[in-house]
């Protein structure tokens, strides 16, 4: 069975999952079987094979998991968000386009996506000034305290998605030309890459997008391994980070507020509110979004409720969870489909990052085994904040899961990132064939 065939086995199997998924959801709201859940995934279904034929006539020798993978994940994400906005239709236009823009990277780079590198310096600007652009008057937009957003009027975007890809295009070209000389230490040629991964990193922090933060340094500490397998370089690294993050709890009353709640979310006396000024118990107050996710997750037990029998709303509507389809969206999987169905999709994003490394590993060139490594790198580490942050293993940052959570911006970013790493592995089996 050729990739492409495989490809078009389980992005059949995808559609019968989201088919199946929305009517379960239906039945269950409406008490019947609505024939608009079946045409959802039909629709969803043919949207994906015309992925599935762009894919064969630019990349015919891409993996073949990669596309299914993404498919099932975009089918929790549309399910679980149409479970709880019913009204609300956007995710599934993001997905479209998001789809689209698959198409049009496939397209456009489908001859050579190294040329890619050649504009690594334009790349490495690009992520600096998308990342600024939440800053600035007039069109920045501040979300809770946090600088995230763009709204141009007509649209509203979340330019650090898109950075976080620039930023790993700029890392792949200048790391394959420098790696030599960086891995024997010499100072002046880390120059340009700390100056901008530098200016990168003070943007995020004035943003208080601390998250991303977290992601791109992480990025940034992945890709500089793989070019020099120097560790001392990663220890370093960790130590700056270490110290960094330490000053920042200091400094910083987002963060030590995001660490308290992390160590202690419950109070048997009343503490600070930050958001009342009054004396208030924590979980009522500054940890109510990560202990009401917690009781959520534990509601659903080993089975689940059942798609369409949770309960993230209080007898008066109000919602019982801030930002579920957002931060938390993880939590309300956990509740309706249980440890088996939170378990299974976390098996799926291991499954597309195991996919991501082979990728990697068989590429032919310095530049495309950096970039597969550092999107994948980030495409894991993202997951794990958001899900290490909603199970408490790690302090909560405000990112989204990938393919899952409601996010436009993250959609078309993670599309344009399945492109780069489907164009990577076609040249790498192209390659492997001759």
């Amino acid at each position: 069975m050729t990739a492409r065939t495989r490809e078009l086995v389980g992005l059949v199997l995808a559609g019968l999952i989201a088919g199946t998924a929305l009517a379960t959801v239906t039945l269950a709201r409406d008490a019947e079987l609505s024939p608009s859940a079946l045409t959802y995934g039909g629709l969803f279904l043919a949207l994906y094979l015309a992925a599935h034929v762009v894919v064969r006539r630019t990349a015919p020798y891409a993996d073949g998991a990669l596309l299914p993978l993404a498919a099932v994940l975009t089918a929790f994400g549309l399910t679980m968000n149409y479970r709880l906005d019913p009204s609300g239709g956007r995710q599934a236009l993001w997905v479209l386009i998001g789809v689209a823009g698959l198409c049009a990277v496939l397209v456009v780079l489908r001859h050579d996506y190294r040329v890619l590198e050649s504009y690594r310096y334009l790349f490495g600007v690009a992520a600096v000034v998308l990342l600024l652009l939440p800053s600035a008057p007039v069109i920045g937009r501040s979300v809770e305290g946090v600088r995230l957003w763009v709204d141009l009027g007509v649209v509203q975007f979340q330019p650090g998605e898109l950075a976080k890809i620039c930023l790993v295009v700029f890392l792949a070209g200048y790391l394959r030309e420098k790696r030599e000389v960086i891995a024997q230490g010499r100072i002046k040629d880390f120059g340009p890459l700390l100056a901008i991964w530098g200016a990168a990193m003070l943007v995020i922090v004035q943003t208080n997008d601390l998250g991303s933060a977290l992601l791109n340094f992480g990025i940034f500490l992945a890709m500089l391994y793989v070019a020099t397998g120097r560790a001392l370089f990663v220890a370093a690294g960790l130590a700056l980070f270490v110290g960094g993050a330490t000053f920042l709890y200091t400094a910083i009353d987002r963060v030590n507020q995001r660490v308290t709640i992390w160590l202690a979310p419950w109070t048997d006396e009343p503490v600070y509110c930050s958001q009342t000024g009054e004396l208030l118990l924590r979980q009522d107050c500054d940890s109510y979004q990560l202990v009401k996710s917690l009781y959520s997750i534990g509601n659903g037990g080993f089975g689940g409720t059942g798609l369409g029998e949770g309960i993230f709303r209080a007898p008066d509507g109000a919602e019982l969870i801030p930002a579920l389809r957002t931060d938390f969206i993880y939590s309300a999987i956990a509740q309706e489909l249980g440890l088996v169905g939170a378990a299974a999709l976390v098996l799926v994003f291991m499954v597309f990052v195991a996919r991501g490394m082979r990728i990697a590993l068989h590429a032919q060139d310095g530049f495309s085994k950096l970039l597969a490594a550092g999107l994948t790198f980030g495409f894991a580490l993202q997951t794990f904040v958001i899900v290490g942050g909603v199970l408490r293993i790690v302090p909560l940052t405000g990112i989204t899961l990938p393919f899952v959570s409601y996010g436009g911006t993250s959609i078309v970013a993670n599309f344009v990132l399945l492109a780069l790493l489907l164009l990577v592995s076609n040249r790498a089996n192209a390659l492997s064939r001759t």
